[in-house]
């Protein structure tokens, strides 16, 4: 045999023991448990899929051959792929508003994207992120604000450190609010029910892609993912064993009319008596930090408890003899730093939000400061709150804020007393493994 033949007998070979090898996997993964658990097959199965220098293979193939809307009722198949570690994923058809063009990979996935139906007029996207090695960890992730965006960013960071992955759109695409017009459904979803919703749906797609089931189940989420966490433990304790949240925008109705109640406080920003960034930047933050930097002791730049920052704006009061507004603020312009750093007054003469905290002017200037409507109130107002798509964002009342109370769709405010019942719920109870043979789907 020449050596050209050698070499090709040998890549025959490794061709063909890599065909077996991945066929006999996909036989220990996608048999009826009942088969796989007969003793000498049980044996060899788990011989095989813990072999590691032939995992990669059959982690591939079993990924491209897998079903998930086999097992998933009222779900359609958008994606389906075996992902390298550092391929770096585009996604074109994302919404730009996202901001999420791309992302990469940092281990073996299989991707698997699924379009949900949650009613008739509303559907989830979800992705699922499957690792070569998993932990028999399950990890959901949120949104934030009122959006609709995927976090790829967090289905990378999950999977990296081994978790069955799940994240989605929330019902909408975009980080807009135009979704939630005259539609209940979608708002159901983006208030509650898309996060349970692919919570258990990658719970079951994790069981029948790895054969077993999860052990500990988690959630992780921020601003209005934390919000979302929040909530989860209120009204399912038991989706999960761990929920991290940062920053959870609860309190949703008030928070979001304390941040819609800025653009009339600071007036818009080409008005006589508008605050610029570089005012509230330099000339204000210089004062809060000349009256509360000290107060813990040390002069640092650095106000350690705002708490205790009583600040008075009036120091910053233009003289009566003075022709100049350089270096001070105008009557009105002192009166608008007193209301920004005040709380905001509810009906009754109640305190619907906390005050904004001195120190604060550096981010906000840009933001609730900066004379324009905060673009997240400014969508839930008109879309969800007035049903008004011209409303410009003012005036905002009293009225304003005890109407979006009073709606409280699906109970967003997400505002428990207590988390008694998610604390108490000890682990996640098991799930039936979903077989195709008796098509055991799961229900939405």
């Amino acid at each position: 045999m020449s050596h050209v033949d050698e070499s090709l007998h040998g890549h025959f070979m490794a061709e063909m023991t890599g065909f077996l090898v991945s066929e006999f996997v996909r036989f220990c993964t996608m048999a009826p448990s009942w088969l796989v658990q007969a003793s000498l097959l049980a044996s060899i199965c788990a011989q095989v899929l813990a072999n590691s220098e032939i995992y990669p293979l059959s982690f591939r193939s079993r990924c491209l051959e897998f079903e998930p809307a086999k097992y998933i009722q009222n779900a359609t198949l958008d994606i389906l792929e075996y992902v390298p570690a550092g391929t770096n994923l585009q996604f074109p058809y994302n919404d730009p508003s996202c901001g999420r063009p791309n992302q990469t990979v940092s281990v073996d996935v299989c991707r698997i994207a699924l379009n949900i139906s949650t009613s008739s007029t509303s559907s989830v996207i979800s992705e699922i992120w499957l690792p070569g090695t998993w932990s028999q960890r399950f990890l959901s992730t949120g949104n934030g604000g009122i959006d609709g965006c995927t976090k790829y960013e967090d289905l990378n960071y999950g999977t990296k450190y081994g978790f069955a992955t799940v994240g989605s759109n929330n019902g909408h695409n975009g980080t807009g609010g135009v979704a939630f017009y005259h539609n209940d459904e979608v708002l159901k979803d983006y208030v509650w029910r898309s996060l349970h919703t692919i919570t258990e749906v990658g719970k079951s797609l994790t069981y029948a892609f790895y054969s077993t089931p999860h052990k500990t189940s988690y959630y992780i989420g921020c601003s209005g993912g934390g919000r979302q966490g929040v909530h989860a433990a209120e009204l399912f304790p038991k989706d999960f064993d761990g929920i991290v949240v940062g920053d959870p925008a609860v309190n949703f109705n008030s928070l979001y009319s304390w941040r819609a109640s800025f653009y009339d406080i600071t007036s818009q920003a080409n008005s006589t008596n508008f605050i610029t960034a570089s005012l509230w930047k330099g000339l204000i933050h210089n004062e809060v930090l000349r009256q509360c930097d000290e107060l813990d002791g040390v002069k640092d730049g650095v106000i350690e408890n705002p708490d205790i920052c009583h600040f008075d704006p009036k120091t910053l009061l233009c003289s009566s003899n003075s022709n100049s507004t350089q270096g001070c603020l105008s009557d009105s312009q002192v009166d608008i730093v007193q209301k920004v750093f005040s709380p905001m007054q509810g009906p009754n003469g109640t305190i619907a939000y906390p005050a904004m905290q001195p120190g604060s002017e550096i981010s906000a200037a840009a933001g609730l400061y900066s004379g324009k409507p905060f673009a997240y109130s400014l969508d839930w107002f008109r879309y969800v709150v007035l049903n008004d798509p011209n409303w410009s964002g003012s005036p905002f009342s009293l009225s304003d804020i005890s109407t979006a109370q009073a709606l409280n769709p699906f109970n967003v405010s997400t505002y428990p007393s207590t988390l008694l019942p998610f604390s108490n719920s000890g682990k996640t109870p098991p799930l039936p493994r979903p077989t195709r043979q008796s098509n055991n789907f799961l229900r939405i």
